[in-house]
């Protein structure tokens, strides 16, 4: 009761925080970005990408467990599409077993149904695995990949890339 009536007077007062994180310690998401982990794709559904992607990791990162990484990445589709817009998805897990995070880059050769926010077809999947403990480190890499395709420029020139090199260049500096 004492939280309602807290949560209710807030409400009445209008309160807004505003939080802005220093440029200082915004995480980059360059060192995230290897050209062993950026695959073109022909796939035509959403499950063979997250398979393909999942699968692939697996080898380069020596995961063990693709089966419980794939099926967490399917439970987490499950609640909402990580389809963002854009032409953009950002499906993700994390996992007890994982030891870092890591990011895994799907260039689509042709639009994929993801029942993405916008309705539009997904293009550029980034997957997203890392260790369940590390909260706040996710929430900055998410933060800074999010605020890098935000630039159309970006986009385009990722979905026109033909070599893992172009594609890791194009996330210098960022």
């Amino acid at each position: 009761m004492l939280v309602a009536s807290v949560i209710l007077a807030l409400e009445k007062l209008q309160l807004t925080f505003k939080f802005e994180v220093p440029k200082s310690v915004v995480m980059k998401i360059a060192p995230y970005v290897k050209e062993e982990l950026v695959y073109f794709l022909d796939a035509t559904s959403k499950n063979d990408v997250l398979r393909h992607l999942v699968n692939s990791s697996s080898k380069v990162k020596e995961i063990s467990n693709s089966d419980v990484f794939y099926t967490a990445i399917i439970e987490r589709e499950k609640i909402v599409s990580t389809g963002i817009g854009m032409g953009v998805a950002i499906p993700h897990a994390k996992l007890s077993f994982f030891g870092e995070f890591f990011l895994v880059i799907a260039i689509l050769q042709q639009g994929v149904e993801w029942n993405a926010l916008d309705g539009a077809p997904v293009r550029l999947a980034f997957l997203i695995g890392g260790p369940d403990n590390k909260q706040a480190e996710y929430l900055q890499i998410l933060s800074s990949l999010t605020t890098a395709i935000r630039d159309e420029n970006l986009r385009k020139e990722l979905m026109q890339a033909s070599s893992a090199d172009e594609v890791v260049k194009l996330f210098e500096g960022l």
